[in-house]
């Protein structure tokens, strides 16, 4: 079966690869749906919806790998009681293996966009489109564990879920979604990074150019999971993170072969290539010249 780019919360379920144990039936504002999921998957696609979904570990723990298409691989292990916050609107790909004997059950939620909306228009007293929820993984919340395990209960319950209690739920997540999880942004976001976000991000990296390379150091910058900073950096700027640290590096060291004297082994060591020979070959790939040819010629 082909994965489309996007799909609709309720059409989501087709293209998960767990058990469906139990389902909302009518609830409004949300559809929950919980699932037992195989202990090993390779690969499957989640294509975007137009709601906030949150994927709850029930029990079991597990690594889970994301991506976005074609993109590199982050890790993340999760236990019961941690969470997933997905509000992208473009799909991903996702592997996992089951760590221990438990079985891995997971609840997936989508919460309603009048409900977030409103939420959001109370919040910052403005129109939602400047707004948009972060993308988190492997997270733990406390008051949204208890917001969870009161709409687990009632899924579970003789009595199918009381319509006042659900609405009730659906509009604390929502405000508290808002309160916690919000960035204030542009009109023309589209999933990437803010401005300050972004300068603070870079300005960390210039900071640290003569450092190894740190995803997990510039994604708690960003306050994001590695997966989710990794696909908005690179929807802002054309580039993964790893891919414009080099290319700062370079910078700098362009201007240094231009403006100074000092050895080219000196200048690689400032810009954090340990191996005279690693950084030759990284110029000359990303320049298309030796350093010693760009210094003759600038």
């Amino acid at each position: 079966m082909t994965t489309p780019e996007s799909t609709s919360a309720e059409a989501f379920d087709q293209y998960l690869p767990g058990r469906l144990i139990a389902a909302s039936n009518g609830w409004k504002n949300l559809l929950v749906r919980i699932y037992s999921e195989p202990r090993v998957e390779e690969s499957v696609i989640y294509p975007a919806v137009a709601e906030p979904r949150i994927v709850r570990i029930l029990s079991g723990a597990a690594v889970i790998e994301e991506r976005e298409l074609g993109g590199p691989w982050l890790k993340t292990r999760v236990e019961a009681g941690d969470f997933f916050l997905t509000a992208s609107q473009s799909p991903s790909e996702v592997r996992w293996r089951a760590i221990g004997p438990e079985p891995l059950e997971t609840m997936h939620l989508y919460l309603g966009l009048l409900v977030l909306n409103r939420a959001i228009e109370e919040a910052f007293q403005k129109d939602q489109g400047a707004t948009h929820l972060r993308d988190v993984s492997g997270f733990k919340d406390n008051f949204l564990s208890a917001l969870l395990e009161g709409l687990h209960k009632e899924l579970s319950s003789r009595y199918r879920g009381s319509s006042l209690f659900v609405e009730g739920i659906a509009q604390s997540l929502a405000v508290h979604l808002v309160r916690t999880y919000v960035d204030e942004i542009i009109q023309d976001y589209k999933g990437g990074l803010p401005g300050f976000r972004l300068r603070k991000v870079t300005d960390l990296m210039v900071t640290h150019l003569e450092d190894e390379f740190s995803l997990i150091r510039l994604a708690r910058e960003a306050d994001m999971s590695e997966f989710h900073f990794s696909r908005a950096f690179k929807r802002t700027t054309g580039l993964t993170p790893s891919q414009y640290f080099i290319h700062l590096r370079l910078e700098k060291a362009r201007r240094l072969l231009r403006e100074t004297n000092r050895s080219i082994i000196e200048i690689g060591l400032d810009v954090g290539y340990t191996s005279p020979s690693h950084f030759a070959q990284i110029f000359r790939r990303e320049v298309g010249i030796s350093p010693s040819e760009y210094r003759r010629l600038a």
